[in-house]
Order: structure tokens, then sequence, then C-alpha cells
């Protein structure tokens, strides 16, 4: 049996300790950072200064984007505040749910403008937009994986 050097004693525990570390705090941080991601997009566009409005307005053109616009954005707040708080993260993760449904219409709605020379693994910023969500996704069954959790 090979006997263990001093390098592989220090990086042992540097190992440990950084699983340590991370167990401990990476899903609060996950929490926060899906939280603060939905409340600065929603503050955005309820202040009227979101990148995506066009899109929104393109994508859900049904709805006067003068109402809506402000409405997803409360939206989006309101997802944020309820990931921010253990008690309401369920709410939080179903409303979030419901809005991330009409975040992937424009892929199938608006192909002229999420792709580029109509092939859907050429993605525009738009595209790119919103296929990103995909990770919020993840992040969000992350989080939801671990509501009955002790604190």
């Amino acid at each position: 049996m090979k006997k263990k050097t001093v390098m592989d004693r220090v990086y042992t525990k540097l190992d440990t300790f950084i699983i340590t570390e991370l167990k401990t705090y990476s899903l609060i941080l996950l929490q926060y950072s899906l939280a603060i991601i939905f409340i600065w997009f929603g503050v955005l566009k309820v202040i009227g200064f979101s990148p995506a409005t066009e899109l929104v307005t393109n994508t859900i053109y049904w709805f006067s984007p003068t109402w809506f616009i402000p409405f997803l954005g409360i939206w989006e707040i309101l997802i944020g505040v309820c990931i921010l708080y253990k008690p309401f993260i369920r709410v939080g993760l179903f409303l979030m749910g419901i809005q991330m449904c009409g975040t992937f219409l424009p892929l199938l709605l608006l192909p002229q403008i999420v792709y580029t020379q109509g092939n859907p693994f050429y993605l525009t910023l738009e595209g790119q937009y919103i296929i990103k969500n995909l990770i919020l996704i993840t992040a969000a069954m992350v989080i939801g994986s671990h509501v009955k959790d002790k604190s």
C-alpha cells in the first residue's frame, strides 16, 4: 500500500474543507442569486428600463405593454421575494413556473428574432437570453428540492 505524501494529505484536507464550505453556503447563495435576478429584472420592467421590453411586447402582442410589462415586473419581483423567504419558496417557484412558460414563447412565435439563418442552433442575443433560463429553472429545481430541509 502506498503511503500518503504530505501533498496528498494537504490536498485531502483542502478538498474536504472546500466541499464542506460549499455544502454549507452554496444552497443559500443559489437562493439569494435567483431572488436577486428576479427582483432586479422585475424592477427594470416596472421602471421602464428592461432590455426585454420589445421582446415581451412582440411576443405577448395580445396584451397592451403599458400595463403588461409593469405587471410582469411586479410578478418577477414577487417571485424573487418569495424565493428569499423559506415559507414562501413554493409559491415563488409556482409563480416562476408560470412565468417561465411565457419566456420560451418567442422560440415558437418569433423564430426570426431568436434564430439566425433559420437554424435553431444559431441563436441571436435574444435567443441566448431565452435559453439561459434553463439554468434558472435548474436552480429553482435545486432550491425546491430542499424546501423540506430543516433550517
